[in-house]
Parts: C-alpha cells; sequence; structure tokens
C-alpha cells in the first residue's frame, strides 16, 4: 500500500506522520545513530555522547597505525634465491653489497633493495661486415655468453652494462679480424680469433668495472660477401684440392720411405757380411798358405805333388769330359766321364734291385725244399 493511500495513516516513508511538507530525514541524526552502534561495538558508553565520538577516534587511529606498521613490516621482508645476489641502498647509498641468499628485512622506503641473478648465463649475438689486414671483407657472426661476476659494480657502477658490452665486443670483433688474413678468418684461424675476442672484451669490460665476466665466446660463422662467394669457393675448393694432394703425398712418402730405409739396410747388412766372409776367407787362406809353407819346407816335392793334384781335382770337379794327351804320340785320349758314371749308376741301381729280390727266392727255395722233405716222410 502506498503511504499517501487511504488507511495509510498519513505515514511516509520516512517515518513522518501527517503527510506534511516535513521534508527528508535528518542526515546528521543518522550519522549519530551509525557512530552510537559502533561506539557499542567496540566497548563505548559514556554517558555523552561527546565522549562517545572522542573514544571511537582514538580507537580507530590506534587501530590504523598498528594495521600500518603491520603492512610496512611485512613490505620489508623479501627473499633472495640461491642463483641471486642482492645490493641495499639506503637513501641512495650503498649500504649492503653482498646480500646471500635466503630471507631478508630491510625497512621500506627507506632501503632499495636490488636484487640480480648472478648465475644465469646470458648471450648476445652479432652480424657485421668488417675488414681484414689483407683488406678483404668478411662476414662475420658471432655470439657471446656471460654472466654477472660482480652485482654491485653491474648495478651501481655501469648505467646500462648490456649496452657497454655490446659496443665493446664490436670494438674487440674488428680490432682482432682487421688484425688477421682473410684466410685465418674463414678456415683455421676461427677458434683462435674467438680465443683472441674473448681476451679482449674481458679486458674492456675490467676496465669499465662493469662487474660482467665472459666465459665463452663463439665464432658460429664466417664468410665472404655475396658478390665474391663463388670465387671464394673455387679458392677454397683449390686449397681442399691442395690438401688432399699434399695428403696423398705424405701418405705415399710415409709407405715408400720405410721401404727404402729397409732395402738400404738390408744391403748395408749384406755388404757388412759379404765383407766378413771375404776377410774370414782371406785370413784362411792366409792362414792355409802360412801352414802349407811349413810343410814345403820340409818336403817340397811331396807337398808339389799332392798341391798338384788337388788343383787337378779342384779343376776337374765340374767337368764331364776329359780329354787326354799320351806322352810321345799324337793321339788323345778320351773320358766320357758322364756316361761312365750314368753307367755306374745304372749298374748299382740294378744291383740294388737284384739284393731286394734275393730274400724272396730263398724263401720259395727253402719251401720248396721243405714240400720235398715232407713228401719223403
Amino acid at each position: 500500500m502506498a503511504w499517501n493511500e487511504p488507511g495509510g495513516n498519513d505515514k511516509d516513508p520516512w517515518g513522518n506522520r501527517g503527510g506534511g511538507d516535513q521534508g527528508p530525514p535528518d542526515l546528521d541524526e543518522a550519522f549519530r545513530k551509525l557512530q552510537k552502534s559502533l561506539s557499542e561495538i567496540f566497548g563505548g558508553g559514556g554517558s555523552g555522547s561527546g565522549s562517545r565520538s572522542a573514544g571511537f577516534n582514538t580507537k580507530m587511529i590506534a587501530l590504523f597505525v598498528v594495521g600500518a606498521l603491520v603492512i610496512y613490516g611485512l613490505i620489508g621482508i623479501y627473499q633472495v634465491d640461491q642463483q641471486e645476489r642482492g645490493v641495499v641502498l639506503r637513501f641512495g647509498e650503498l649500504l649492503e653489497d653482498q646480500v646471500l641468499p635466503g630471507l631478508h628485512w630491510n625497512p621500506p622506503v627507506i632501503d632499495n633493495v636490488l636484487i640480480v641473478n648472478v648465475t644465469r648465463l646470458r648471450s648476445q649475438t652479432y652480424d657485421a661486415e668488417m675488414l681484414t689486414e689483407d683488406e678483404n671483407i668478411v662476414q662475420v657472426k658471432m655470439s657471446v655468453q656471460y654472466n654477472i661476476g660482480d652485482a654491485t659494480k653491474y648495478l651501481l657502477r655501469v648505467q646500462d652494462p648490456d649496452i657497454s658490452l655490446d659496443q665493446a665486443t664490436r670494438s674487440a670483433l674488428r680490432h682482432v679480424v682487421g688484425s688477421s688474413e682473410m684466410h685465418d678468418v674463414l678456415t683455421e684461424g676461427r677458434e683462435e680469433l674467438a680465443v683472441l675476442v674473448k681476451e679482449r672484451i674481458q679486458n674492456y669490460m675490467d676496465n669499465y668495472g662493469t662487474g660482467i665476466y665472459v666465459p665463452q665466446v663463439n665464432i658460429d660463422d664466417t664468410a665472404p660477401p655475396e658478390a665474391v662467394k663463388a670465387a671464394f669457393d673455387d679458392v677454397i675448393k683449390a686449397r681442399e684440392d691442395e690438401v688432399r694432394v699434399r695428403n696423398e703425398a705424405d701418405a705415399y712418402s710415409n709407405q715408400i720411405v720405410p721401404e727404402a730405409r729397409g732395402d738400404a739396410q738390408r744391403l748395408l747388412e749384406e755388404a757388412e757380411a759379404y765383407k766378413s766372409r771375404v776377410v774370414s776367407m782371406a785370413q784362411g787362406e792366409s792362414t792355409r798358405f802360412t801352414k802349407l809353407l811349413a810343410e814345403y819346407e820340409l818336403a817340397p816335392e811331396v807337398t808339389r805333388q799332392r798341391i798338384y793334384l788337388d788343383t787337378l781335382e779342384w779343376v776337374m770337379e765340374n767337368s764331364t769330359k776329359v780329354m787326354i794327351d799320351v806322352e810321345g804320340g799324337n793321339n788323345l785320349l778320351y773320358l766320357p766321364l758322364d756316361q761312365l758314371m750314368q753307367a755306374a749308376g745304372t749298374a748299382a741301381a740294378a744291383r740294388g734291385r737284384d739284393i731286394s729280390s734275393q730274400p724272396s727266392t730263398s724263401t720259395s727255395a727253402q719251401r720248396q725244399s721243405g714240400n720235398r722233405r715232407e713228401r719223403r716222410q
């Protein structure tokens, strides 16, 4: 039922009766009622409204202060992970330069804590064309791996250490490539190039005080410019062929040289053996001649005859035919020694067969005589 309908007792929504132009309810009165209710909740209850309001305000302020202090204390708690290190600044001045891993507390607003990861390995890549010492252009792709060795220097000494590292790397790379020849940069000199660049970058970082440590520099790729790439590939192929032919020549040399040395050593050993044999024979002949001389002095005629016979025996040893001159005649006596020796060999073989067949004949004869004796009996 609406408040202004008949039977509504002329009561408006704000509790006013009479339906006159009394206006909306008093807001101050509503606020006082709310304050009274809160005062009763928090234990206030003085005789007057003024005392109740003062107590309420004091307790609210105390609660607010306590809550703010608790929140302030909680905000100051922070944790440093195992791979991190922290730096504490108090009003912008360095207070602590090595915050170790764990839970820590520092007053907020007063202290500013800077935390950085010191173990994560970061990487930067570079790709640029540069001039070599022999005035050739090469394209170098390189990557630098680094981490933070000193957190304080990294955060405070240099405004942007990563940009400093980038500029130092480009400078070091151009200096090293500019001091090298194109052949070394593109082929077997790449490893040495990476070592020299790393040393120069680390020197720059130490001099700048960036706190950056560079453990590794990798030369990913080196190539000539695209305009001359085809001609350079031909040069590379020719050099590879040169290396291949040189390796084949070395292999052939490694095969031939030992054989030649072996042959030379064999010839030397044969010469030494021949030398020893000849010397021994000469010494033997000398000794034999000395002994023969002593025998000749004792019996010259017999020794002379013996020497003559030995010489003839030595001369005629391999002769198969002998011609003998008959003294006082014009006839020659011919002795076919080869045929005589062959006939002698044939006769010896025949005698051997006869000897081998004799046991069987005598055995058969003995058997026949035995049979005759048995028949007689």
